[in-house]
């Protein structure tokens, strides 16, 4: 009995003192993921709280002009990144890296730094990956220092450094296209009968309105392989896009027909999308010109 009250106490102990290790830290962690295009951008800091201190100064306690700071606070700032990428103006392979700057009035040098272990402490500069200086804009006030990733497209976007009313953007960039091309291209040779991977490929060409002679390939390999409204509405859109009007309209139509008359959930959005198409092509499509009477010689 002894022995199990002893048990009892010393895990009542050891709980009370787990949940006593954690009390909250003046700045407080956070993480920030973004994907742009297929890359996938991870940011994670902690957040300093300015509590009516100065910033972005001489005399400035928390990140002073001209010093190198860790931006941000606690452990070293750190930004994952799935692909190649681009810093401003500097190619940086795929993989983890510390996020430093040196604040200042006039430009900022915002840093990658290979070791993303260490910070500040025991900081490089010969391992830096990439240097990149942004002039400082005027922004909301923030009271608590901020990251943010803005996609402006599906292969550039902005890292944004945001505190008081100071904001810094890096422009990053990413080769989305390639990496997507390379992608499909990869699963096709691997996978020449997948349906799937060929309708994606068909329709990424489509949606980039790039290599369409390809992309109708790829299309008429998925109709030969499984018909489906899907696919015959892909191949209908690509020839609509390539100025084949003529032969566009029938499998548009066809499409329709497969839909309506489909097991599967013929959606709305995919019925109306097939009417639009439909109704695009028809006033496009010219009639086809009489076959000319052949002429019989005459008979001497």
């Amino acid at each position: 009995m002894k022995k199990q009250l002893l048990i009892v106490s010393l895990t009542i102990l050891l709980s009370t003192y787990a949940i006593a290790q954690r009390t909250p830290a003046p700045s407080q962690g956070a993480q920030v993921m973004q994907t742009i295009g297929v890359t996938d951008f991870t940011v994670k800091y902690s957040r300093p709280m300015l509590r009516n201190r100065k910033v972005f100064a001489d005399s400035s306690a928390l990140a002073p002009y001209n010093q190198l700071w860790r931006t941000g606070a606690n452990s070293p700032t750190t930004i994952e990144v799935s692909t190649e990428f681009t810093f401003g103006d500097r190619k940086v392979p795929a993989g983890k890296y510390a996020l430093l700057s040196i604040p200042s009035g006039t430009a900022w040098t915002v840093i990658l730094n290979k070791n993303h272990e260490k910070g500040t402490q025991d900081y490089t500069e010969s391992e830096d990956a990439a240097r990149f200086r942004v002039v400082p804009t005027s922004g909301a006030f923030t009271e608590a220092f901020k990251i943010d990733i803005e996609p402006v497209s599906d292969s550039t976007g902005y890292l944004i450094l945001s505190w008081s009313s100071v904001k810094i953007p890096v422009p990053v960039a990413v080769r989305t296209e390639s990496l997507t091309m390379n992608s499909l291209n990869k699963i096709i040779a691997e996978k020449p009968e997948d349906t799937a991977a060929l309708e994606s490929a068909a329709g990424y060409l489509l949606s980039k309105g790039k290599d369409l002679p390809i992309a109708l390939s790829w299309a008429d390999k998925a109709i030969g392989l499984k018909e489906s409204y899907y696919n015959m509405w892909l191949k209908a859109s690509i020839l609509s896009k390539l100025g084949k009007y003529n032969e566009a309209l029938p499998v548009a139509q066809k499409a329709l027909t497969l839909g309506n008359a489909s097991d599967q959930a013929f959606t709305s959005f995919f019925k109306g999308q097939i009417e639009k198409t439909i109704a695009e092509v028809q006033p496009k499509v010219t009639p086809k010109a009489a076959a000319a009477p052949i002429k019989g010689k005459k008979k001497k």
